[in-house]
């Protein structure tokens, strides 16, 4: 179990990451009014800086959402079904999430390694390098990848259920 505690400390690293994004976005967009309506000055990062701190934030912070079972999910179909059911449709629904996990995740790499080599920036007076915000999307689906490992892990060895156990209310 020290992986499934190994990942989870990263998803948690993840997740303050993610909300000192969000916070940062907030003091962003407080200065930026400041700025253009106080001093009438330009504005030419701010509104590039809050869209990708906030998209950055969603995917950093998607591991820890997973491990705290915050996702949006239909649980209809679990609460009828038996422990069997149970267990077959969640590791279905993981096996699932963590093909389109996975594959998010190989293809940030490759997209990341583009803009790394390519030197590509944003086509704005900014010209942020592009690798910058394409790494939380890396970092967010391989945390999210490690989660769902985590998860298969826990329910192996007994110590998580698909779906909470039998009966439980969500």
């Amino acid at each position: 179990m020290a992986f499934v505690r190994l990942v989870r400390r990263l998803s948690l690293a993840l997740a303050l990451l993610a909300a000192l994004l969000v916070a940062a976005a907030v003091a962003v967009v407080c200065q930026m009014v400041i700025w253009r309506y106080a001093l009438a000055a330009s504005t030419a990062w701010q509104t590039e800086f809050v869209t990708f701190a906030v998209l950055a934030a969603t995917f950093l912070g998607s591991p820890y959402v997973l491990h705290l079972g915050g996702h949006v999910n239909v649980d209809l179909l679990p609460r009828w079904l038996g422990r069997r059911g149970r267990t077959v449709l969640g590791w279905t629904a993981d096996l699932l999430g963590l093909a389109f996990a996975l594959t998010l995740f190989l293809h940030g790499v490759e997209y990341w390694w583009k803009a790394w080599r390519g030197g590509w920036t944003t086509p704005t007076v900014w010209a942020l390098p592009l690798w910058i915000p394409i790494s939380a999307l890396v970092l967010g689906t391989g945390g999210l990848v490690l989660e769902y490992l985590a998860r298969f892990v826990e329910y192996r060895c007994g110590a998580r259920e698909p779906f909470g156990p039998v009966g439980a209310p969500r």
